[in-house]
């Protein structure tokens, strides 16, 4: 996060922070300094979005505060999307409806200011970029009189905006909004139905990544690395996952009476890695602890299921593997290892 500070008429200031990368799609957030805008700032700029966020000068006359937003809007390389709030949603409505020019590629506008004067209603009335409204389905209703086309979400009667999630919540309808709206690029589909583009497709479900292990008959402990896992049922509590024919280590699996599958979080690629690759001593340089079946464990995993084999299924060229858990061990407070896309990829909470 850095600060900017643009000077409007006056000598008046605005302060700016920014979040991301400059060089991604540009939000400019306007708000009055009402609400702490920063989570939902970060998660924007987590979604490839690069925030400036400025607090709009909270006098009665706005002109002073027109004329810095156009002062930021003009030092920015691309058009961003204007996302204003409370008197700063008036701010960004009259920026983008007075300017003869596109100034923004959409307008976000949460909870507005009743529509009094004519020059207000003016500039709604000449908005031309995709508009979304988040407001009271009484203050929604004034500001579509004005609006042709918006959008509208209202908040005020929404359980999940008041809950104690609600900048998550908020969060979730801005960047619905904007990747169905204001996409950070053209999409480009892709279709066929042979194996590569099938793969491809696949791998756009983001998973997390396992460890599977068990112990052969004569006690050798191997492991795989497997990101076809997940939950099957609670009562009975029942896990799966799939494990590929190719798999040096698939009759171990089918044969163990227990096995475990361990979640790995972020710290944990190389071992993730090193699972994954053949010819390895797998183990070597590995934390490993046993429980009350003897399988191996990974130490300081995010979550290790320890699991008796319930049954086997033929499914194509891999096997479906459902286990019942007998114990399972987490630690709430890390960040889970993800695999989307061929590559893994990392999520950090705030």
């Amino acid at each position: 996060m850095a600060r900017l500070v643009f000077e409007g008429l006056a000598g008046s200031e605005l302060v700016a922070e920014t979040f991301g990368v400059a060089d991604d799609p540009g939000v400019l957030l306007i708000d009055d300094g009402a609400r702490d805008w920063r989570r939902i700032a970060i998660a924007l700029a987590e979604a490839g979005r690069y925030v400036v966020r400025l607090e709009s000068d909270r006098g009665d006359e706005p002109e002073a505060a027109l004329a810095a937003i156009r002062a930021v809007l003009a030092s920015l390389e691309a058009r961003p999307v204007l996302l204003g709030a409370a008197r700063g949603a008036l701010l960004a409505a009259m920026v983008a409806g007075e300017a003869e020019e596109y100034l923004a590629t959409g307008l976000i506008l949460i909870d507005p200011p009743a529509v009094s004067d004519a020059r207000r209603a003016t500039a709604l009335a000449a908005l031309r970029q995709p508009v979304l409204v988040v407001a009271s389905e009484a203050d929604a209703a004034g500001v579509a009189a004005h609006i042709a086309d918006a959008e509208f979400v209202a908040s005020a009667a929404s359980a999940e905006f008041a809950a104690s999630d609600a900048d998550d919540a908020l969060s979730a309808v801005l960047l619905d909004f904007l990747e169905r709206r204001v996409p950070q690029s053209p999409p480009e589909y892709r279709a066929g139905s042979d194996q590569r583009t099938l793969r491809d497709a696949l791998g756009c479900f983001a998973t997390g990544v396992t460890v599977v292990t068990t112990r052969t008959v004569d006690g050798t402990p191997v492991g795989l690395t497997a990101n076809s896992f997940t939950s099957v049922s609670l009562d009975p509590p029942l896990l799966l996952v799939c494990i590929a024919k190719s798999a040096s280590s698939l009759s171990a699996f089918e044969q163990a009476r227990h096995f475990a599958v361990n979640v790995l979080h972020i710290g944990q690629q190389p071992v993730s890695g090193r699972f994954a690759r053949r010819g390895e001593d797998r183990f070597a340089g590995t934390d490993v602890e046993t429980w009350d079946s003897g399988v191996p464990i990974l130490s300081h995993s995010l979550a290790s299921f320890e699991c008796a084999h319930e049954a086997a299924h033929d499914a194509g060229d891999h096997v479906i593997l459902i286990g019942r858990v007998e114990r399972v061990r987490f630690e709430p407070r890390r960040d889970p290892l993800l695999y989307f896309r061929g590559r893994y990829r990392r999520l950090h909470f705030s």
